[in-house]
């Protein structure tokens, strides 16, 4: 019985192996993928990076200063109103916590709609309406941040200790009391770690929005490439990843000082 077992279990990994083979060719001839048509542009890559992109323009960072603090405040705000909306919207789509069993499955609904719509989709739907600028960048990262924060807000309140909510419930507290008592205390320390990741996540994502109009350091990147100015954009490049490094440094700090 057992050697059946493994001769099966055997027999399951090479079919596994031979599909996922079957499957890598398959797609690698649908786009037309070639190692050869890979290795042979690394000459013209590096042509690229180290004399026109490389040095980076050091005296340009002060230009480009007030697009990276552009591309902070709308990372910040939209993961400051998208967690305060993600908040109300959590104890709904919440088992433990929604009014009613069909809030919980609209709600979940509405938001797995937001979450699944990239920000990049987002900031091209909001262009029409707003034109290019920072308001079209936060509000894309808003709403991003509602879907993403909704969802792992409400698990993490599936998530949380029962026993002091049907204590409460046998005391007779109302629903807000219950809420405030027994859940939001458990709760807290999951909102503030999650929001912090979201931050991180908004500033990453702020870059690409930018550069379909949705401000900051993005849309200054995609201006430099347009005036074939490399050496300004690798400024940015620069200034970007120090934001991302910093911004996750400061933020795992905070999470392990919380959590």
């Amino acid at each position: 019985m057992i050697q059946e077992l493994k001769k099966r279990k055997r027999l399951q990994i090479l079919l596994l192996f031979f599909f996922v083979t079957g499957l890598t060719i398959w797609s690698a001839i649908g786009t037309n993928f070639s190692f050869y048509e890979v290795f042979s542009g690394f000459g013209l890559i590096s042509n690229f990076v180290f004399l026109d992109l490389l040095p980076p323009d050091i005296a340009a960072s002060g230009t480009l200063l007030e697009a990276i603090l552009e591309t902070l405040y709308m990372g910040f705000v939209g993961m400051v109103v998208g967690a305060l909306i993600a908040l109300v919207l959590s104890f709904l789509a919440a088992s433990t916590t929604t009014p009613h069993p069909v809030v919980q499955v609209i709600v979940r609904a509405f938001t797995s709609i937001m979450r699944n719509i990239p920000g990049l989709i987002w900031a091209l739907i909001l262009v029409a309406s707003y034109g290019i600028g920072v308001t079209v960048g936060t509000l894309s990262l808003i709403l991003g941040s509602v879907g993403f924060l909704t969802r792992v807000f409400a698990d993490t309140l599936e998530e949380i200790d029962t026993g002091k909510i049907e204590a409460l419930h046998a005391t007779g507290s109302s629903y807000f009391q219950i809420l405030a008592q027994g859940v939001f205390p458990q709760f807290f320390p999951g909102f503030i770690a999650w929001s912090l990741y979201n931050l991180e996540l908004n500033i990453r994502a702020s870059t690409i929005i930018g550069m379909v109009g949705g401000g900051g350091i993005g849309f200054a990147i995609q201006k430099g490439i347009k005036l074939f100015q490399y050496k300004e954009v690798s400024m940015a490049i620069v200034l970007v990843l120090i934001l991302i490094l910093s911004t996750e440094f400061l933020t795992s700090k905070i999470r392990e000082r919380i959590i």
